[in-house]
């Protein structure tokens, strides 16, 4: 028996990282901070969105919801999502391929160019755009000429939302294929296998977990962009505004309920990708080690 108690104990010390040094109260005292902590800095503030959704009742958030704007609103945040997170993904493949497996100069300019979305305000790279493509811009008079209105229109939505979003595929690819080197695809060369057959048959099954991940981050942001849309989008009720855009232009009219039940659609879209961002992390976990034993 106490031979029993004394392998359990071995066993579970060994399970325990090492450098965890702290007391067993102080550990829980820091556990219960961060729980307080995020209690009030991000559940606080979800739950009371639906509670203010519903204050007027389910007839008021219904009709808030299903009203011809908000739903306009609502198919143009999907549809700017649907465009923007696949040339995202593409891109991201191809900018870690290229600098993960490749040398070249100006791999660094690359990489730096990667992650200038981070580094700029979404208001500012909204505005690079109207001096592009607006009437006074750079492009302006040659797309009027031709018949081709992108500011204030769904293409400059599109193109804002995908500059906000550029670096999240591609940040989580370039560290994961980094790492795990060209051997394998070296391997499968030497045994006569093409490109794109080590493409589909090596890297891709090597990287989807990232991949995927990544793409539900850029998902996520697509959808909740604000600033970069709002200078491009020029607010035009039923079609240039996406959710975000709607949600200030009820609140902004004191329309306070119909304003938080617009915010609980977004809420709701971030639980699900919140989800499968789970998902897919459990799903990752799950087989790394079983990769790691083959």
């Amino acid at each position: 028996m106490a031979g029993a108690i004394t392998v359990h104990t071995s066993e579970e010390a060994s399970r325990r990282p090492q450098h965890i040094t702290e007391s067993g109260p102080v550990r829980w005292i820091l556990i219960g901070i961060a729980f307080i902590f995020l209690g009030f800095v991000v559940l606080l503030p979800l739950v009371s969105v639906f509670v203010e959704a519903f204050k007027k009742g389910a007839g008021v958030y219904f009709d808030s919801i299903t009203e011809p704007d908000a739903l306009s609103a609502l198919k143009l945040t999907l549809l700017v999502a649907v465009i923007a997170v696949p040339i995202n993904t593409i891109f991201g493949i191809v900018a870690a391929w290229v600098i993960s497996k490749f040398r070249f100069r100006g791999k660094n300019l690359v990489i730096t160019l990667v992650d200038l979305p981070f580094a700029v305000s979404p208001v500012i790279s909204g505005l690079i755009y109207v001096l592009l493509f607006g009437a006074q811009g750079l492009l302006g008079p040659w797309l009027d000429e031709r018949g081709i209105q992108i500011i204030f229109a769904v293409p400059g939505i599109v193109l804002a939302t995908v500059f906000v979003t550029v670096p999240f595929v591609a940040r989580e690819l370039i560290p994961l294929m980094q790492a795990q080197g060209v051997q394998e695809e070296e391997a499968a060369a030497s045994l006569g296998a093409k490109g794109w057959q080590i493409f589909w048959r090596v890297t891709i099954p090597n990287i989807k977990w990232g991949l995927l991940y990544g793409a539900i981050l850029c998902n996520a942001r697509a959808m909740g962009e604000f600033g970069a849309v709002s200078v491009v989008s020029g607010h035009i009720r039923g079609e240039t505004n996406t959710l975000p855009l709607h949600i200030e232009i009820l609140y902004n009219e004191y329309q306070f309920s119909a304003s938080f039940a617009v915010a609980s659609l977004l809420v709701m879209l971030a639980v699900v990708t919140l989800i499968v961002k789970s998902m897919v992390e459990w799903k990752s976990s799950r087989q790394r080690p079983i990769e790691d034993n083959s």
